[in-house]
C-alpha cells in the first residue's frame, strides 16, 4: 500500500455520529495502523456537547474489525489516540469559529481536511463560518457526505453556498460506494480488457440489473429516513453513481476530470420521464410488519420515530433507459430498499441469449451468460457461462467462473472509507462527485419526487422480509424479464472472515 506523505489536519465536524464512529474513524485507524498516515497528522473531533465517553465508544466500534488482544492492536491505538483532538463546537455559532481557528493555527503548515458528517442543510453555513474565520486556505479540503440537498433546488443552493468560499478542486463529494474495491476492478475489467468493452453494448446485452437490498429497518435513522426516503437516501447516489460506472464510454485517460466527463455524459442521456412515465417505470414501497432473519418485525409505520400516516418510501424501483448509441433499447432496471429477504448489492449483466440453440437441453432464457459484480456483503465477480455436463451425451449445464482470486485467498480489502479518505489526503479526486455530476442527477431526479408530491397513490405495501412489492415484478414481466434473485449469502465462518475484510 502506499504511504500518504502530506501532514494534514482533519476537522471532522459531527464526530459523534453513526457515520463517524461506524465508518470514518475506524477507517482513519486502519490507516493508522496499516502505517500508510504521516507522523505528522491531527484528528481534530468537534462535538455540540461535550462528550466524555467518546474514545471509549470509538474504541469499541474499531474492535468490531481489529481485536484489542493483540498486542500490536493495543499498540497502535495507544499511538492512534495521541493524534487526537477534542473540541466543544456548535457549527450554528459564528463565534465559535474563531475559537476552531486557534485549534488549527496550532499547526500551519499542514493542509487542513474539513470532513462534514452533518445535514446538508449545514453545509453552506459550516463554509461560510470558516471562510469569515480565515480558516480556509488554498491548500484547504472539504469532504461533503450524502445526500446533498432533498431535491434540485435544494442541491444547487447548498452546491452554490459552499462553492462561494471553496473552489471545485478542493470540494469532495463523498459517495462510499466508489470506493469499493468491485467498483474500481469494473473499470479495469472494462477498459483493460478487450473481451468485455467490445461486447459491452446493445448488440450484446439484453438488461442491466443494479439492486441494493438491506435487511436492516430504519434503525436509529428514523428521524431522519422519515424526510429522506429511499430514492433521496439511494437513488440520487449510490444506484445512479453505480449505472455511470457501468454505462460510461472510455475516458482518455485516467484522470479526474476525464473520468468524471464520462460519467456526466451518461447522467445527461437518460431519458427523462414524464408523469405517465412515473407511472409506469417506477414503483415506490413501504415495508409492512413480517419475518426478517427469521425475527418478527414491525411496518414501517409502527417504528419509533416514524409519521404514522407517512408515505415515505422504503422501497423504490425504476426502469431507466439511456438514449445513446451504446445503449439505445438496452433497460437498465434499479431497484433499493429496506427489509427485504438479503443484505446485498450487485450489478448484474445479462447478456444476450444465443440466436439459436444447437443443444436440446440448453434452456436459452436460463442458460444465457451473466456477468455479476457483487459490491456487498462478500466483493466479487462472477462470469456465468454455459459448459458440457460430465457423463455421456451432451447436456449442457450453467458454470461459475470466479474473477476474484484475492478474496479466496484471504487478503484483507481496503474498506471504501478507508480508500476514500486516503484519496482526500492524497488529493485525488477521481471516485468523488463533481458539481455537474450532482446537479444532473437530480435534474433527472426532480420529475420522480414532483410526481409522488402531487400524486394521491402512495407507496405499495410489501412484506417485511419479501424481495419488495408485487408492482416491482411486474415492471420487469411486462417486459418478459425477471429479477435476478440469485444472490445468496456465504455461510458461517467463511461469510464471516469474508465480511470482515470486505467491509460494508
Amino acid at each position: 500500500m502506499i504511504p500518504l506523505n502530506e501532514p494534514f489536519d482533519l476537522v471532522l465536524f459531527g464526530s459523534t455520529g453513526d457515520l463517524a464512529t461506524r465508518k470514518l474513524l475506524p477507517a482513519l485507524f486502519s490507516l493508522h495502523f496499516d502505517e500508510r498516515l504521516p507522523s505528522d497528522w491531527r484528528l481534530i473531533a468537534l462535538f455540540r456537547r461535550q462528550h466524555d465517553d467518546f474514545l471509549d465508544a470509538l474504541q469499541k466500534s474499531i474492535m468490531s474489525k481489529h481485536s484489542f488482544d493483540d498486542k500490536t492492536v493495543k499498540t497502535k491505538w495507544n499511538a492512534f489516540i495521541k493524534h487526537i483532538v477534542t473540541f466543544s463546537f456548535d457549527a450554528t455559532e459564528p463565534g465559535n469559529y474563531g475559537e476552531l481557528k486557534q485549534v488549527v493555527d496550532q499547526k500551519p503548515n499542514v493542509n487542513t481536511i474539513f470532513y462534514l458528517a452533518t445535514p446538508s442543510a449545514l453545509y453552506g453555513k459550516i463554509a461560510s463560518g470558516l471562510a469569515k474565520a480565515h480558516i480556509n486556505t488554498p491548500n484547504s479540503r472539504i469532504v461533503l457526505e450524502k445526500p446533498i440537498g432533498s431535491n434540485l433546488e435544494s442541491a444547487v443552493k447548498i452546491n452554490q453556498l459552499v462553492c462561494r468560499h471553496f473552489k471545485e478542486h478542493q470540494i469532495f463529494r463523498i459517495d462510499h460506494y466508489l470506493g469499493k474495491e468491485t467498483v474500481q476492478n469494473l473499470l479495469v475489467l472494462r477498459f483493460a480488457n478487450t473481451i468485455f468493452e467490445s461486447q459491452w453494448n446493445q448488440k450484446y446485452i439484453d438488461n442491466i440489473q443494479i439492486t441494493i437490498s438491506e435487511t436492516l429497518g430504519v434503525e436509529e435513522r428514523a428521524e431522519f429516513y422519515d424526510h429522506v426516503g429511499a430514492l433521496r437516501d439511494m437513488g440520487q447516489n449510490h444506484l445512479l453513481q453505480l449505472l455511470c460506472i457501468v454505462a460510461m464510454e472510455p475516458p482518455a485517460r485516467f484522470t479526474p476530470d476525464a473520468v468524471r466527463d464520462e460519467k456526466v455524459k451518461v447522467l445527461r442521456a437518460l431519458r427523462t420521464l414524464t408523469d405517465q412515465d412515473v407511472h409506469k417505470k417506477v414503483v415506490r414501497g413501504q415495508y409492512a410488519s413480517g419475518i426478517s432473519n427469521g425475527n418478527a418485525v414491525e411496518g414501517y409505520l409502527d417504528e419509533e420515530g416514524v409519521d404514522p400516516s407517512s408515505e415515505t418510501e422504503t422501497y423504490v424501483a425504476m426502469k431507466v433507459e439511456i438514449d445513446n448509441w451504446r445503449w439505445a433499447g438496452v433497460p437498465f432496471y434499479l431497484r433499493t430498499g429496506k427489509r427485504l429477504v438479503h443484505r446485498a448489492c450487485e450489478i448484474v449483466v445479462h447478456f444476450k441469449e444465443v440466436p439459436h440453440s444447437i443443444f436440446d437441453l440448453q434452456h436459452k432464457n436460463t442458460m444465457a451468460n451473466k456477468l455479476v459484480f457483487r459490491l456487498q456483503p462478500d466483493e466479487g465477480i462472477r462470469l456465468m457461462l454455459c459448459e458440457k455436463k460430465r457423463g455421456p451425451g451432451v447436456s449442457v449445464r450453467s458454470t461459475e467462473l470466479s474473477l476474484s482470486p484475492d478474496y479466496l485467498n484471504r487478503k484483507r480489502v481496503p474498506d471504501a472509507y478507508e480508500r476514500l479518505l486516503g484519496d482526500v489526503i492524497s488529493n485525488n479526486q477521481t471516485l468523488f462527485v463533481r458539481q455537474d455530476e450532482l446537479i444532473a442527477a437530480w435534474d433527472w431526479l426532480d420529475p420522480i419526487l414532483k410526481h409522488w408530491d402531487e400524486s394521491e397513490q402512495g407507496p405499495e405495501s410489501y412484506i417485511a422480509g419479501s424481495w419488495g412489492p408485487a408492482a416491482a415484478t411486474l415492471l420487469l414481466a411486462k417486459d418478459g424479464r425477471l429479477w435476478d434473485e440469485t444472490c445468496r449469502p456465504l455461510k458461517g465462518d467463511e461469510a464471516d472472515s469474508v465480511i470482515k475484510e470486505s467491509g460494508s
